[in-house]
């Protein structure tokens, strides 16, 4: 991440945003470990396509209705502990999941676990707003570091999963441990002083469009996620292993992007960035329908990741813009309530791949950038000062 960010004339990047990558990092590993271990679940308790998506309803549920709350909270309150208790949450949360039988018990532990990350994005949020400054790039490195747990969270599921079964979710706590434990010292060291709010006025209007367009792309993103190991497997033929490898190429695309989008930001535009990567979204994932095989469509796998994450750390950024009086709620809302409440969709491409299978799911994927387009044409300029 440094040497992309950081190479060919990228701004540079604060030292404690780093802190705040790495930790954002561990926070979304649990986000990215639900996904990566639904075709052990499936395969191993014969959960069907809905009961799959189900899982993945859980863990959004749980970060997405509490966003707004929590980002109000944070506006208004020290809460200097707040993002270490939600990254210990959310991995205590997944990792006592594969430990529980019952269905209704799977499904509340990842409940759980989604609420520790709404509990984490709106402080971190804010802080990693102070730590950027007026650097895009910068925010993207934050945001960057939440899909590189993402992209371990496969990476690191296929062997452990693979050879201990769903049981070895426990096996995911220690990062959410130490996590909390730097998050602690961090808040010690700040003494919980609370950052003054960024002069300017509130743009609603702006930022529910933003919203709006935070939600598509999160729908488009956890789609994938969940469904991109069972199409490989299912209908295009893969191993176990090379869906493992399709969803870490998808995800790792994802860094790439999220990194790319913060440099086109900081020279084009941040509303430009997000028009960009909706409109390079249509043909990739078209690519990734179309083309045939276990490992052709490979390539597109990385190119999707890249293309539905360029907006990513543009968006929150920008949110941050039209609502420079409330950061944390901004921050609650596009990083944390919009990428949650896309994954409220997933049961709906569920019910999709539960009457025609998985391929339907990605036809249909194809079409959902538009509408992120079309929403994009409504963005203004934000406010400089």
């Amino acid at each position: 991440m440094a040497t992309i960010a950081e190479g060919a004339g990228a701004p540079s990047v604060p030292r404690r945003m780093w802190m705040w990558a790495s930790v954002h990092a561990a926070d979304d590993f649990y986000q990215g470990l639900v996904p990566a271990s639904i075709p052990y679940l499936v395969l191993e308790r014969h959960y069907g396509y809905v009961a799959a998506s189900g899982l993945t309803l859980a863990a959004t549920l749980g970060g997405a209705l509490p966003q707004p709350l929590v980002g109000v909270a944070v506006d208004r309150l020290r809460l200097p502990r707040l993002a270490a208790a939600g990254v210990l949450l959310a991995g205590l949360g997944f990792a006592a999941a594969g430990l529980g039988g019952p269905y209704a018990v799977v499904w509340t532990l990842l409940l759980l676990s989604g609420l520790g990350t709404a509990m984490f994005h709106p402080a971190a949020g804010k802080a990693a707003r102070d730590a950027a400054g007026g650097s895009v790039t910068g925010m993207s490195v934050f945001a960057a570091g939440g899909t590189v747990g993402f992209f371990l969270a496969p990476v690191l599921a296929v062997p452990v999963l693979g050879a201990w079964g769903a049981r070895g979710t426990a096996a995911f706590l220690p990062p959410a441990v130490l996590a909390a434990f730097v998050l602690v010292r961090d808040a010690r060291g700040r003494g919980g002083a609370a950052p003054a709010a960024a002069p300017g006025r509130d743009r609603w209007r702006p930022f529910a469009v933003l919203t709006g367009i935070s939600v598509v792309r999160s729908a488009m993103f956890s789609a994938i996620a969940t469904f991109i190991g069972l199409y490989w497997i299912r209908h295009l033929g893969g191993s176990a292993v090379l869906a493992g490898a399709a969803l870490a190429c998808f995800l790792g695309g994802g860094v790439l992007g999220t990194i790319a989008g913060g440099r086109i930001a900081d020279r084009a535009g941040p509303v430009r960035a997000v028009r960009i990567g909706a409109a390079l979204a249509v043909p990739v994932l078209a690519g990734l329908r179309l083309a045939p095989g276990p490992l052709l469509p490979l390539p597109f796998a990385v190119l999707a990741g890249a293309a539905v994450n360029v907006p990513f750390a543009v968006l929150v950024r920008l949110g941050q813009d039209y609502l420079p009086g409330r950061p944390g709620t901004a921050a609650g809302v596009t990083l944390g309530l919009g990428v949650s409440a896309g994954g409220l969709l997933a049961p709906a491409f569920g019910l999709a791949a539960e009457a025609r299978g998985t391929p339907l799911v990605f036809t249909l994927l194809c079409f959902v950038p538009l509408a992120a387009l079309a929403l994009a044409l409504l963005l203004p300029p934000p406010d400089r000062g």
